[in-house]
């Protein structure tokens, strides 16, 4: 049983004695059954170019008691000659809608031959689940009715989170996402540059019809995480934190539900090392102890995690740390969830760490809060 300080920690994925491994996690909490759900990459190997399938543990709530299903192929998110990835899961309360969108890249084509030569082979699909997860539909290719003609000429390729996505009050369904602008090419038609940015795909009428936003301005931003801020007069403003190549993370603010964000700015306390990803970030109720206001408690150890008060709600952020990709989910100011990969930790693993090599197993952490 963890505590406070000391968290317990669960192995949901390990790599098997055949090679396969489990990449890229993603957590879900679905209040309505009191159900956890962890997802994760199936790869035939650690290298990205040998992902497969997409694969699905349920676990109870609270996870003190440390119940969780077998895992289970998610056979219908795929596309034939396909293989799926980044996998994010979003639930919709309005409607009881488990949304699982994910993206599909042709064949064994690596994500780095799409970024150098500017030819997108990567699909935006969907499975959903009326069930809380128990079964699913068959997978939507929205990559045309969604992206339309900006998925040729323009994007070299993209990819959604990694981590979930979000609801807001109004309803709106928000999954973040980032696409490699092909920003100019030569003469001859070779590729010239190309440029990371985030953005959301969103949705106003529960996921029958789906938009893209306009990417973060001014700043390289690739994988990010999305929470909503909700302000004291009832008003939200939409928070992005996203990886960049320019030594920190960025944030970026959104007052229109993330069709259009603000410019980006740099956070010099969320250091993003070389061959960092996934830095998480959640939202919740903002503490109140005797003495303060709502939206004035601070951390007191500048060593802590760093957080953000902002109307009534705290923001937790999460560190990338040499390609750590983890999902932190806060709920009922009981608990704190993380689900992560641990970094490979031999000189030969740090070495091959492009490849994907040492790459093991997916931990769950959780914590009591209160």
């Amino acid at each position: 049983m963890g505590s406070r300080h000391f968290p317990a920690r669960t192995v949901l994925f390990e790599k098997e004695s055949n090679g396969v491994t489990y990449r890229v996690p993603a957590l879900l909490y679905l209040p309505c059954v009191a159900k956890l759900l962890a997802f994760a990459e199936e790869r035939l190997s650690a290298d990205d170019a040998h992902a497969n399938l997409l694969v699905l543990r349920r676990g109870d709530y609270p996870p003190l008691l440390g119940t969780w299903e077998d895992m289970r192929v998610l056979e219908t998110a795929t596309l034939q000659h396909h293989r799926s990835m980044n996998p994010c899961p979003l639930y919709d309360e309005f409607t009881g809608t488990l949304f699982l969108f994910f993206i599909t890249v042709l064949g064994r084509t690596p994500e780095a031959y799409q970024i150098v030569t500017g030819q997108n082979v990567t699909r935006l699909c969907c499975v959903t689940s009326a069930d809380q997860g128990l079964s699913w539909s068959t997978a939507t290719d929205l990559t045309q009715q969604v992206i339309g003609g900006a998925i040729k000429g323009n994007w070299a390729t993209f990819a959604l989170g990694p981590g979930h996505g979000i609801q807001l009050r109004s309803g709106r369904l928000l999954v973040p996402a980032y696409s490699y602008h092909i920003d100019c090419k030569e003469c001859f038609g070779q590729l010239c540059k190309t440029t990371p940015h985030s953005f959301a795909f969103y949705s106003d009428d529960h996921g029958r019809g789906w938009r893209f936003g306009e990417f973060i301005p001014n700043l390289q931003t690739g994988e990010c995480q999305l929470v909503s801020v909700d302000e004291e007069d009832g008003s939200n403003v939409l928070y992005c934190n996203a990886r960049s190549p320019l030594g920190f993370r960025v944030q970026a603010l959104s007052t229109d539900d993330g069709a259009v964000f603000h410019g980006g700015q740099l956070v010099q306390r969320l250091v993003e090392p070389p061959h960092g990803c996934h830095g998480s970030v959640i939202g919740f109720p903002a503490p109140f102890l005797e003495g303060t206001q709502p939206g004035q408690l601070t951390p007191t150890d500048p060593r802590d995690i760093p957080c953000a008060i902002a109307g009534t709600t705290t923001l937790l952020q999460g560190f990338s740390s040499h390609g750590h990709k983890y999902l932190c989910s806060f709920f009922n100011c009981s608990f704190l969830m993380v689900l992560f990969e641990p970094m490979p930790l031999s000189q030969q693993s740090l070495q091959n760490h492009c490849s994907g090599f040492g790459w093991g197993r997916i931990n769950f952490l959780h914590s009591t809060m209160c």
